[in-house]
């Protein structure tokens, strides 16, 4: 099954992103330029002790060298003091950065949540997570029009499950559900990344298989026969029927998926479910 197509950012999401951004940016210059400010500080001290020693290493006024040595003491510890409150005021902004950046994110990342949410709903079957009716129809027109446009076949299969029915009386709606998750699955694995695995509704479905050549289209279904699910201790065969069509080219949309439904139906009615023969045509 395909993934999912992504779509730009939305106006609102785009803004926090250069905000992120932007706080990212100053964070990393008040970052460098505390660095920078701590390292100039502790060649400036060095330099200053090393003034006011050397001399008095080299002279014989004791008095006077103290005198000096205290002076310079007390500035240099009025310099580390000013530092050290100016390093701290440095931190708290970071810090307040980076809180304003872990909300960002926050926002950003519900938001994204909500995106995801929003996009399941509107494109993605709740109960077995393929494609619903309106994506696949609007994939379909897509998929018609690269056809048409570049010359390559499209094969378009429609499904419907011939015991969902039987399941339900038997075992409840909920096994039924079931049945409808399982098959979903076994789509999802017998079909091309390229293709699309869709359920119109109820228990029928679609497949769309772009650039599809002749006899792939029986690959697909023998990897969908013979699917089995267990219920109540009982294992059950999960039976369709199957019909297809190729795009001719000019052809509607509509008018493909109306051949293939009823190649669905004209097979349906004839009893030919999972089991194909292999001389079956289609429509």
């Amino acid at each position: 099954m395909t993934a999912p197509e992504l779509h730009p950012l939305p106006p609102a999401t785009a803004e926090k992103v250069d905000e992120f951004r932007a706080s990212l940016r100053g964070m990393e210059r008040r970052q460098w330029w505390q660095w920078s400010s701590a390292i100039s500080v502790m060649i400036l001290l060095t330099l200053a002790l090393a003034s006011f020693a050397f001399p008095g290493l080299l002279s014989q006024a004791e008095e006077f060298y103290s005198f000096q040595l205290s002076q310079a003491l007390r500035g240099l510890i009025g310099m580390v003091l000013l530092f050290n409150i100016n390093a701290v005021y440095q931190q708290f902004q970071i810090n307040r950065i980076q809180r304003q950046v872990t909300a960002q994110l926050d926002a950003m990342s519900k938001m994204g949540e909500r995106t995801e949410e929003v996009y399941k709903l509107a494109a993605l079957d709740p109960l077995t997570g393929l494609f619903n009716r309106r994506s696949g129809e609007q994939r379909l027109v897509d998929e018609t029009s690269r056809a048409k446009r570049h010359g390559r076949p499209l094969t378009v299969v429609m499904l419907d499950l011939n015991s969902l029915k039987y399941i339900n009386d038997k075992y409840g709606h909920s096994a039924g559900d079931d049945v409808l998750k399982g098959f979903a699955k076994c789509m999802s694995r017998a079909t091309r990344g390229s293709d699309l695995a869709v359920r119109l509704g109820g228990d029928e479905f679609m497949i769309l298989l772009p650039e599809c050549k002749p006899g792939e289209v029986r690959h697909v279904l023998a990897r969908l026969s013979g699917q089995t699910i267990e219920l109540n201790g009982q294992q059950e065969e999960i039976s369709f029927s199957a019909g297809w069509t190729d795009y001719i080219p000019g052809e509607q949309p509509d008018d493909l998926m109306k051949r293939a439904d009823a190649a669905l139906y004209v097979n349906k009615r004839a009893g030919k479910t999972q089991n194909l023969p292999k001389d079956l045509p289609a429509s």
